[in-house]
């Protein structure tokens, strides 16, 4: 491995040198094209997009060497406009004594516990708000004048984790969860003698 492929990138000009990162920005645009997370437009007058950053990580494994290249694709939600481009951004997040009961409770009761995580969460939010932003570097096919109208949730959206909520909610009410009173994060379901939470 040449020295280029074990530093991280600062800037999509440092990232382009490398074969490694150029792959990993082709992939992380790709998985978000797959995901149709947004349109290309001509920039509507009037309109000003957010921008966007591409942010570089070497994901390692426990012995220290590479398990991959990581590149993810950022928008510069610092600039959004709020009653503009966000309207809430409130997402409940599970409580600390709710998990630690759920964990008590699973250990007297012997109970399966297995943990998910959700590859890229957040791109899976729908946006119901228009949100336009500058293409990513490196999408040459495109104008200087166009740009995407976000169709799904980004990182680094004001919105992001509550639409990644309101997705993750929906889904849990449709298997027959009932959302706790107690803490809006835990979701119950019941069936039988059978007993899941999440």
């Amino acid at each position: 491995m040449n020295l280029s492929s074990g530093i991280e990138p600062q800037s999509y000009q440092e990232a382009i040198l490398s074969p490694y990162w150029v792959e990993a920005m082709k992939d992380e645009i790709e998985a978000l094209k797959l995901n149709n997370t947004w349109e290309i437009f001509d920039t509507l007058a009037g309109v000003k997009p957010i921008g966007c950053k591409c942010f570089y990580k070497i994901k390692r494994k426990s012995n220290g060497s590479v398990e991959r290249y990581k590149a993810r694709l950022v928008a510069k939600g610092f600039s959004q406009v709020e009653g503009i481009d966000f309207f809430e951004t409130f997402s409940p997040v599970v409580k600390m004594t709710t998990i630690r009961v759920i964990l008590t409770l699973a250990s007297a009761n012997i109970w399966q516990l297995q943990q998910l995580d959700v590859s890229n969460a957040f791109l899976h939010g729908d946006l119901s708000e228009e949100v336009y932003m500058t293409i990513p570097q490196g999408l040459q096919d495109h104008g200087s004048s166009q740009s995407c109208k976000l169709k799904k949730s980004l990182y680094g959206l004001k919105q992001a984790s509550r639409k990644w909520y309101e997705k993750l909610f929906d889904l849990l009410i449709s298997f027959g969860y009932q959302q706790s009173h107690a803490d809006h994060s835990l979701f119950i379901k019941h069936n039988g003698d059978e007993f899941t939470t999440c």
